[in-house]
């Protein structure tokens, strides 16, 4: 105990002010041990630094025999390659095998460094400073520095460019926030207070990778420059990529002697491909159409619990969904435990019609859990005058669960005398142009839409429902949202913030804007003889440890 006493009083020494709030708050029992290494990294801490002070355990990396070819069969991107607007899980995928971020959201909501080695904040969270790793090369020599990451990062906050991270750093970053210190330190002057900013500059934003500086964008697709494990071989669009070694990356060794990505149309061509022996192993399958393979020995499954979900959109602006009892009629319609189990076979968490996940520590459990209720639902269409029942659209895409998600919301509206038309369409005619007006997303009277997961629930918060939120399709509008959830990101402390989210929670499941009635696993799958790959909620493969037996 004297031992860990003495390193606890060094590091409380070095420590800046919020870096020693959160071990107050975890010698003071307020966050337990997970706690404590998810916002002490958050903070800049060192995990490994934790882990040997209090006893936290680690992960081993996978070992095995180096030099196989690893093939990668995924969900081809739907557009070009290009870090500004690349918003799909097959264009995000391709950005992280050759790109790389200040830091790395683990599948525990860890921060790791990566680009970074360490990064810490004034104490209000207005400015985070952000030292770089020295020695970092991109694949073509030139070597990393602060004028790299300024330029990357500061055009993605940059509302002319179009940019897809817009989602994420709209009201938090300008571009003139991003400043150089020097040649490995960057300092983000954010727009507001943000306990949580270091997730928004690690792989939760995937457009977030860090490019030479003066690069194209829109050229990125010819030659992948980077400074990650893998240099590309050859990118043809529709069909597949292949990578090798970065024999100067600073990680180490890279295992894999080569990757190969195969790109198909639908979730069952990869199945067949896996079985086959036609790759090793799958980005990411979802439960339907895949419950063979769930309890299969001959096929490994990587499970990770997550944040990843459907927003069902409601547009508060467009008859009959302004009067939000209509709204909730159709949240109340939802078997939610039954929706879990007939689309996930269990691998899902309930959801409780806002972004607060069960897996974050933020989310203020103690909100009752909103669960089917026919006779409330039906009470609630007669009080808004629509007794007889209603006609609506809802408009999707054409990917994994979410058609027969929609089929079931149509049976269970039904109940309550709407009639619910179905548009089912391919995901580049949904998303359209993603802007107000030329997007079917964005301006369908009613639609289901797919989220990634997210280390903290900024995004999900912001984007989809603050009053100018960029990926607003409800139409939603409410100052006292926004005044809340300015306050909860602002906030950095824990406990706060769960006094704070439960407030969000409650006036959500009052408006019900959207439905969140699940948060579901991620499942990937590999060949049995597959050691060392590291999949994220976010749909990232991370191949550089990769081994087959």
């Amino acid at each position: 105990m004297t031992r860990q006493s003495n390193h606890l009083d060094q590091l409380r020494r070095t420590a800046n002010d919020m870096q020693n709030h959160v071990l107050d708050e975890y010698l003071a029992g307020h966050i337990d041990r997970r706690g404590l290494l998810r916002h002490g990294t958050a903070y800049g801490l060192s995990a490994g630094l934790l882990a040997g002070i209090f006893g936290i355990p680690g992960a081993a990396r996978a070992a095995g025999k180096p030099g196989a070819t690893i093939r990668v069969g995924m969900l081809g991107p739907t557009g070009t390659i290009n870090p500004i607007t690349v918003g799909d899980t097959g264009g995000l995928c391709m950005l992280q095998q050759a790109g790389e971020f200040l830091c790395l959201d683990d599948p525990k909501l860890h921060l790791k460094p990566q680009l970074a080695t360490s990064w810490s904040s004034d104490k209000t969270g207005a400015i985070w400073t952000f030292k770089l790793r020295k020695g970092v090369t991109f694949h073509g020599g030139k070597p990393m520095t602060a004028d790299d990451v300024v330029y990357s990062l500061a055009r993605l906050a940059d509302p002319k460019l179009g940019s897809n991270a817009l989602s994420t750093f709209k009201g938090v970053l300008s571009p003139k926030g991003v400043v150089k210190i020097d040649d490995h330190t960057v300092a983000f002057h954010l727009d507001a207070p943000n306990g949580n900013f270091p997730y928004l500059v690690s792989s939760d934003n995937y457009n977030a990778i860090i490019c030479p500086a003066g690069s194209d964008a829109a050229k990125y697709q010819d030659d992948f420059e980077g400074t990650g494990p893998f240099i590309l071989d050859r990118y043809t669009q529709g069909r597949g990529a292949s990578f090798r070694p970065n024999p100067h990356w600073w990680g180490g060794k890279v295992l894999p002697a080569r990757t190969e990505f195969s790109f198909y149309t639908n979730q069952q061509s990869q199945i067949l491909a896996l079985q086959g022996g036609q790759v090793d192993v799958l980005q990411q399958i979802v439960v339907q159409g895949a419950q063979g393979l769930l309890n299969n020995p001959s096929v490994k499954i990587l499970n990770l619990r997550s944040s990843a979900h459907r927003q069902v959109h409601m547009r508060c602006d467009m008859a009959p969904f302004t009067d939000k009892r209509v709204r909730r009629a159709v949240a109340l319609t939802l078997n939610r435990p039954g929706i879990i189990q007939g689309l996930f076979r269990g691998y899902a968490d309930l959801g409780n019609d806002s972004p607060f996940a069960p897996i974050f520590p933020s989310t203020n459990k103690s909100i009752p859990q909103r669960a089917m209720n026919i006779a409330e639902a039906k009470h609630l269409m007669a009080a808004a005058g629509l007794a007889k029942g209603a006609s609506v659209t809802l408009t999707t895409e054409q990917v994994q669960e979410i058609p027969d998600y929609a089929v079931l919301i149509q049976n269970a509206a039904a109940e309550i005398g709407i009639k619910i038309n179905l548009k089912i369409e391919t995901s580049a005619a949904y998303y359209g142009a993603a802007t107000f007006g030329n997007s079917d997303w964005l301006d369908s009277q009613m639609g289901i839409t797919d989220y990634g997961a997210r280390g903290v629930p900024n995004v999900f918060l912001g984007a989809p429902l603050l009053s100018n939120g960029t990926w607003n399709a409800a139409h939603f509008k409410n100052p006292t949202y926004d005044k809340l959830v300015a306050d909860y990101i602002a906030d950095i402390d824990l406990s706060r913030q769960r006094v704070t989210s439960g407030k969000i929670e409650t006036l959500l499941l009052d408006e019900t804007p959207i439905i969140f009635a699940y948060f579901y696993n991620y499942l990937a799958a590999t060949a049995p003889n597959v050691s060392g790959v590291h999949v994220t909620g976010m749909s990232q493969v991370f191949l550089q440890h990769a081994t087959i037996a």
